[in-house]
């Protein structure tokens, strides 16, 4: 999604673009994931400001591509005690609090604004600025629209081997391509050419599992995260986390796996359900059912109701800037070209704003 949407950009400055695809269709991080537009818990300053000019690049494509399944649903926190309240109350007296849309809302008000949420709660917090789109189609849709514009080749099933002058590149097929300047947005893979070309790339990679179900049978009108999202997004650190920490710690398998519950309908009805996160290489090669149970629980519990029969269980791999304070890890690695990777999780949020920042750091 990162690269799309550099093409996006330079489409719309109204540039030639061709992009280089590993894969016969992306098949990385930017398929793997919610698809939500996460403003909630970023990190205030730059992070922030960055979720939030995504949030409303996001709108305006979504205008010019339906496709994108763009939803501008917001999400509810449900919290289940005191020690989570105060958390959420901290949480809503941020200073930028507003910008975020933040809000802490009785049991019976969030029922009102998602009435699936029939389980045992106390209250919740509300964050109007998130959204969603549909992460299965999203590039799908983008990469048609801007083929209608004449201006953009999408190349699959090539890989960029080589940097043979300024701004000019050899794929695998040996052709060359040449521009006025070469972006790589390289995922996950941190191999290969991008290891030659930034030897001391200050970029992890992080492994996650998820999970999909059959429709709901009814409407999920926000996305849901639970309170252990609150001990992984910045946004939350305060002295009442840190009493949430000493008073509840973790379910030790949410512990040991790193895990918070985010949880998105899809436009089919089905629930993209997770997640975990590894960082220790070497990565499984399976996946682990204890997690999936867990999670399974939490959202029963939310829903107030048996969970849809699971259909699809995946892992996926995405990089993440070591100082996981930045937004993105963006390098000038020769002459005309520039290396863009490392947004973390972030990556289908912020996506647009860091496409524009390259383009307008680039003079596009």
């Amino acid at each position: 999604m990162v690269g799309t949407m550099h093409a996006w950009q330079a489409v719309q400055r109204g540039h030639e673009v061709v992009q280089i695809e590993r894969e016969a269709e992306a098949r990385g991080a930017s398929l793997r994931n919610f698809g939500q537009i996460w403003v909630s818990g970023r990190a205030g300053g730059e992070e922030l400001a960055t979720a939030l000019r995504a949030r409303e690049l996001w709108e305006g494509i979504g205008a010019a591509v339906p496709g994108l399944g763009f939803r501008a649903i917001g999400s509810l926190t449900p919290v289940r005690n005191a020690d989570e309240y105060a958390v959420a109350t901290a949480a809503a007296a941020r200073p930028d609090a507003p910008a975020r849309g933040f809000k802490v809302v009785t049991a019976a008000e969030a029922r009102a604004v998602n009435p699936a949420l029939r389980g045992a709660f106390e209250a919740a917090l509300w964050c109007e600025r998130d959204a969603a789109v549909e992460p299965r189609t999203a590039q799908l849709a983008l990469r048609a629209h801007l083929r209608d514009s004449g201006r953009y080749t999408f190349l699959p099933g090539r890989e960029v081997r080589e940097v043979v002058a300024t701004a000019a590149v050899r794929d695998d097929h040996g052709d060359v391509h040449r521009g006025d300047a070469v972006i790589l947005a390289t995922g996950a893979w941190l191999g290969g050419l991008v290891r030659e070309l930034a030897p001391d790339l200050p970029v992890r990679r992080v492994r996650l599992q998820m999970m999909q179900t059959d429709p709901l049978g009814e409407e999920l009108t926000t996305s849901v995260a639970d309170a252990d999202s609150f001990r992984y997004y910045p946004a939350y650190a305060s002295p009442q986390l840190d009493a949430l920490a000493a008073a509840r710690p973790q379910a030790a398998v949410a512990a040991e796996h790193r895990m918070q519950l985010l949880m998105v309908q899809r436009r089919d009805g089905g629930l993209t359900i997770g997640d975990t996160h590894e960082y220790e290489h070497p990565f499984a090669f399976d996946t682990l059912e204890d997690p999936y149970d867990h999670l399974a629980g939490v959202v029963e519990g939310f829903l107030g109701r048996p969970l849809p029969k699971v259909r699809r269980r995946w892992a996926g791999v995405y990089a993440q800037c070591t100082d996981t304070s930045r937004v993105v890890h963006r390098q000038q690695v020769r002459e005309g070209v520039w290396l863009v990777t490392g947004p973390g999780g972030r990556g289908m949020t912020c996506s647009p704003a860091i496409a524009e920042t390259t383009a307008n750091e680039l003079g596009w």
